[in-house]
């Protein structure tokens, strides 16, 4: 059962590697995951919005947990499998949940309910009541700019004492709103940036890792990063995540993962397809992003 002293260091959100036929392309998602577990990753999150939730069909994305589970086990690291439960409605999410359990994985990834605009209450109850019900331990999936509203910090700090509400992936870019988030949440509760580009300011603000995008593309510049911020050298994470903005502008310029999917075949992962409505990038943009990945990998891989 995921504990929230597991929810700490580098966890990347990953991508869904998916054939024509929109079903999962099941070795390339074994090679991204190989890749990521060599290098060191503190957890892996699949099924996000990176892993195009809302585009796979139910059965694949609980083969796509399957197989993220039969990797780290078979890898042999105890690192917590976290799966993304993107649904707008409470019965589809539950059941999701339930499914994500059955297929092994170790935490799930709730996200707030979107279209219907809730009141901060009717938030609130959504998520008492899911915990409540999952059989899983859950994190808070906040991301306001993809569902149009935002969580009270109040309210998080009332959701952050349930026992079975262990942490969240915080992607409000508003810094104030995360300074009074992190300033009332238990202790026992983990909060991880969700924002690539804040990083290194969320963890010197109290965050205690991330799930992180590009940590799919550069595992290894992203657990530097984390590794000075967390010793308080937050001038010197700076420098070195500052070095991955052209990166990050790239990897961003177009939805996600679009432009990452199409440079991923750099790390051994060739499934550049993309799941309805999203397309793949505009080859300029592709062309870039694979220049700029290139570098970056022989500067922190020595490739």
């Amino acid at each position: 059962m995921l504990r929230s002293e597991q929810l700490k260091g580098i966890l990347p959100a990953i991508p869904t590697p998916v054939n024509a036929d929109d079903t999962i392309h099941s070795d390339a998602a074994r090679a991204l995951l190989r890749y990521l577990l060599k290098q060191g990753i503190d957890g892996v999150v699949p099924l996000g919005g990176t892993g195009e939730y809302g585009a796979l069909s139910r059965a694949e994305r609980v083969r796509m947990a399957e197989i993220t589970v039969q990797e780290v086990k078979a890898h042999g690291r105890d690192v917590p499998v976290i799966a993304g439960v993107l649904d707008p409605g409470y019965h589809d999410a539950i059941g999701a949940g339930r499914d994500f359990a059955a297929a092994g994985a170790d935490g799930l990834l709730v996200l707030t309910p979107y279209y219907t605009n809730p009141t901060q209450a009717g938030i609130r109850d959504y998520f008492l009541r899911y915990a409540d019900e999952s059989p899983l331990p859950i994190l808070i999936y906040e991301i306001p700019y993809r569902t149009r509203i935002a969580i009270a910090p109040e309210v998080l700090h009332e959701l952050s004492r349930h026992e079975n509400i262990v942490g969240m992936k915080a992607c409000n870019t508003d810094m104030w709103h995360f300074l009074r988030t992190v300033a009332g949440v238990d202790e026992s509760f983990a909060v991880l940036s969700g924002e690539d580009t804040l990083f290194p300011l969320h963890v010197a603000a109290g965050a205690r890792g991330g799930i992180v995008v590009t940590a799919s593309l550069l595992p290894t510049a992203w657990q530097r990063i984390f590794a000075l911020a967390a010793e308080g050298k937050t001038a010197e994470a700076l420098a070195v995540h500052r070095s991955l903005i052209p990166l990050m502008n790239l990897a961003f310029a177009e939805t996600n993962p679009g432009p990452m999917k199409s440079v991923m075949d750099l790390i051994g992962v060739n499934a550049p397809a993309m799941l309805a409505p999203l397309v793949p990038p505009a080859a300029a943009l592709s062309s870039e992003l694979r220049a700029e990945l290139t570098r970056q990998l022989a500067i922190f891989e020595g490739r």
